[in-house]
């Protein structure tokens, strides 16, 4: 990943636009939606804001001076479209100010891409492709499109209302993350994202007991629990759903040392992770039982179908002597064939594995 996608805050200060004809006004458009005061450079007469709606063009500086000579203190980001010479220019000026700079369809005058976005209020989907293909980006905005809710800008916005309040409630980090991750999967979430967000502030208001209802112990303290994930062939794409959730859920996950970067990109960013021998199995059970009795959510993550049906026997055993709460995902393997884990170039010819079934302990 060379570009870190970060988000620009429009409060902050203007944008400087450099640019004229169509390039100039689509990037304007974008902006102006956005929410930016736009300081936009165009040769005289081609500040055109007929597609903006009157709001959006409130916020348009028309500014027909030198853009290589303004003050551009207190600048946000500069973008140039439509520029010519005077964009590459423009580019020199603003790095030399350590502005952030982006000089279209040229990487090598630009700091930062601009991203295919999708936009449900407070909630920002950004899609880069590192400036290789913006159609590629498009494509995935489409499938994006498709299938994120349209209200779920105003689920974000209904949690940010509430989130002060509640976490004077719960004390303890981890219950306030499952008491989140409870509302939003839940029928609180349900009824915001159908738009009866009355009804969603009435069932909030309603919990007594939040550390309770975020599923801590009688001790007031976060519950562990351990998910026995099998990663099967190394192909991320063979993951299951219920696979993912556990990756995305964990605080922690311990894996074989031999798991592809594939499968590892996608456990939670901010999980910790341990690589853990498979030549020393009871360590690596010590260390997932010690975690799990801290409150952790802990993932054991193998290679292969290491938690198919009849296999993980002795890790299910530890964690049932412990009386940790555990659950099993097996990973999808090939039924036939010579495909090894993790083997590349036999992933396009592996056939699925149907039938293969999640089961909870």
């Amino acid at each position: 990943m060379r570009f870190l996608p970060v988000f620009l805050d429009l409060q902050s200060g203007p944008v400087v636009l450099v640019g004229s004809g169509e390039l100039a006004q689509a990037k304007l458009r974008v902006l102006a939606a956005a929410g930016a005061q736009v300081r936009w450079y165009a040769a005289p007469g081609r500040h055109d804001v007929r597609d903006l709606e009157a709001t959006q063009a409130a916020g348009v500086e028309r500014a027909i001076d030198d853009p290589l000579t303004a003050d551009l203190a207190g600048v946000v980001a500069v973008f140039c479209a439509g520029a010519g010479d005077i964009g590459l220019a423009m580019s020199a000026r603003a790095k030399s100010l350590g502005l952030p700079v982006n000089v279209m369809d040229d990487l090598a005058h630009s700091t930062f891409i601009f991203p295919a976005i999708v936009d449900r209020g407070d909630v920002v989907v950004a899609i880069g492709t590192g400036g290789a293909s913006p159609v590629v980006a498009r494509r995935v905005r489409e499938r994006i499109e498709a299938v994120l809710p349209a209200r779920i800008g105003e689920l974000a916005n209904f949690i940010g209302r509430f989130r002060k309040s509640v976490h004077e409630r719960i004390p303890e980090f981890l219950l306030r993350r499952r008491f989140w991750e409870k509302v939003v999967d839940g029928k609180i979430g349900a009824l915001v994202l159908s738009g009866r967000i009355g009804e969603a502030e009435a069932a909030l208001k309603d919990i007594s007991d939040a550390s309770a209802f975020a599923g801590a112990l009688s001790s007031g303290e976060a519950e562990g629990s351990v998910t026995l994930v099998g990663a099967g062939l190394g192909d991320p794409d063979l993951l299951t759903v219920k696979a993912l959730r556990a990756l995305q859920d964990a605080d922690i996950v311990f894996h074989d040392e031999d798991i592809s970067v594939d499968i590892l990109d996608r456990i939670r960013r901010d999980a910790a992770r341990v690589a853990v021998s498979r030549r020393d199995q009871a360590a690596a059970n010590r260390q997932v039982i010690q975690e799990a009795k801290a409150g952790r959510r802990v993932v054991r993550l193998k290679a292969g179908d290491a938690y198919g049906p009849g296999r993980g026997g002795k890790d299910i055993a530890a964690l049932r002597e412990a009386g940790i709460t555990h659950f099993v995902v097996p990973g999808v393997v090939a039924e036939f064939g010579d495909v090894r884990p993790f083997a590349s170039s036999a992933l396009s010819r592996a056939p699925r594995a149907g039938g293969v079934k999640a089961s909870n302990n």
